[in-house]
This record gives structure tokens, C-alpha cells and sequence, in this order.
């Protein structure tokens, strides 16, 4: 018996269509995998490096992109002023606030925007925030640099960024805009109050998630997108050789 294979055009075109799309749809879900995987290193050389002294120096944007998950160290006061706080910033299943404020560094006009940590909400009165205390005075913390302070989504319009207000989102650029203060582009995520000035008790909690780097998620949609085109080609071949032999 002779084995035959019944090709026919519009069922080529259609397979060739899902296998470019699945092979090429695999090969971005590849590359986002080894970006995630480039941060993660990137992350833990940060982790393990000495920290830096961070100056007045103003900062290029491809060097503060080089100095993302670095540990850095600066010296010079709060202006607690210019505290906003992001809203929907939940910890450990508790609904909360980021707390951003603007640090002047030491000699010089130039700010750092500094996330001294999380506060929890009061569930009865939003905008009722808890006592806490932001160290006054010359101090040195310890920190690590961030591009920004993370995002989480806005319905409606922004409100304009006023001292204290509470907020979804706050960009470095925009509170610069608001303040009238001069910002390096960087956030950072602060870990050590190196003067240890007020008690524990009186900080915000600084326990700052690790980024969701999901590489193995990346894989795992690279690999169900080869999958597709695997069984788009299977198909078009086995119900070729199907129908032409079903023929008399």
C-alpha cells in the first residue's frame, strides 16, 4: 500500500502563519527571560558590593541605569516637607502606604527622593495616617537605588502632587516639577538609618520586596508558544496524509 499526502494551499498558508507567529511570539517570551535573568545578577553583584557614596554630582540617566540595584550611601537631611505617600501599597495582606520624601544632600541644592518605608492604613479614615518620625537634622542612611518608586493602577485622573498628599503614583520628574527641588533620577529604597536616630519603634517598616523578576514564567509561555507551532505543523502533515489516503 502506497502512502500518499494531499497538499492543499490554504491549509499551508495557515500553518506556515502559526508557526512564524508561535516561533516568533517564543523567541520575545526568550528574550524577556534573559533580561530577568540579567537583572537577577545584576541584583545580587548590587547585593554584594560595597556601597556607594552617592554625591551632588547630577547623575546621567545611563548612569543611574547602571547603578540600579546598587547599595548606595548619602549623607544630609529629610525635607520632610515634600512627604507624599503612595496609596495601595499593601504588606504582608495589610493595606498601606510608601512613604517618599525628599533628601537633601549634604553642601549642595541637589535632592535624592528617599522611600523611608511602609505605614499601614487606618481602615476607618484614609487619610488618617499614623505617627511615625522622620530623623531631622544632618544623618546618613543607606539604601538601594531604584529607577522609581513602582506603579500600580490609576483610574481617573492624577491629582497634582501637593506636600502630604496621598497619592496612586508619584514620578521623580513630576514631584520635581511640583516642589521646585532638584532631583538625581534615581529613587532610593532606604535599609539603614546609619545615625540610628529615632527608635525603631517610630520608622516605617523597611522590609522592601525583591522585584518579580519571573524568568521561569517567561520560559514557561516561550515553551507553549513552540508547542502551538509544533502542533500547527503536526496537523497540517498528518491530516494531509489523512485525507489522501481516505481517497479511493
Amino acid at each position: 500500500m502506497r502512502i500518499r499526502f494531499r497538499f492543499r494551499w490554504i491549509p499551508f498558508v495557515v500553518m506556515l502563519l502559526l508557526v512564524a507567529l508561535g516561533v516568533s511570539l517564543a523567541q520575545w517570551q526568550q528574550r524577556r527571560a534573559e533580561e530577568k535573568l540579567a537583572r537577577a545578577a545584576k541584583l545580587q553583584t548590587g547585593n554584594l558590593a560595597a556601597p556607594l557614596m552617592l554625591t551632588a554630582a547630577p547623575l546621567p540617566p545611563s548612569e543611574a541605569g547602571a547603578i540600579e540595584f546598587r547599595r548606595v550611601s548619602v549623607t544630609g537631611h529629610f525635607v520632610p516637607a515634600w512627604t507624599v505617600y503612595l496609596d495601595n501599597r499593601p504588606y504582608q495582606g495589610q493595606a498601606g502606604f510608601h512613604v517618599l520624601t525628599p533628601f537633601q544632600i549634604d553642601g549642595s541644592g541637589m535632592h535624592v527622593l528617599v522611600a523611608q518605608g511602609w505605614l499601614p492604613r487606618n481602615n476607618q479614615d484614609r487619610t488618617k495616617l499614623p505617627d511615625y518620625s522622620t530623623p531631622a537634622g544632618t544623618i546618613t542612611i543607606q539604601g538601594v537605588v531604584r529607577l522609581n518608586a513602582g506603579h500600580v493602577m490609576q483610574l481617573g485622573t492624577a491629582p497634582p502632587l501637593t506636600p502630604h498628599a496621598i497619592v496612586q503614583n508619584a514620578e521623580i520628574a513630576q514631584l520635581a516639577q511640583a516642589s521646585g527641588l532638584v532631583f538625581q533620577p534615581i529613587l532610593i529604597e532606604q535599609t539603614v538609618d546609619a545615625n540610628h536616630a529615632p527608635a525603631a519603634s517610630q520608622l516605617p517598616v523597611r522590609d522592601w520586596p525583591a522585584p518579580d523578576l519571573g524568568a521561569d514564567k517567561h520560559r514557561g509561555y516561550a515553551f507553549q508558544w513552540y508547542a502551538l507551532a509544533l502542533m500547527a505543523f503536526l496537523f497540517f502533515v498528518l491530516t494531509g496524509f489523512r485525507r489522501a489516503n481516505k481517497q479511493p
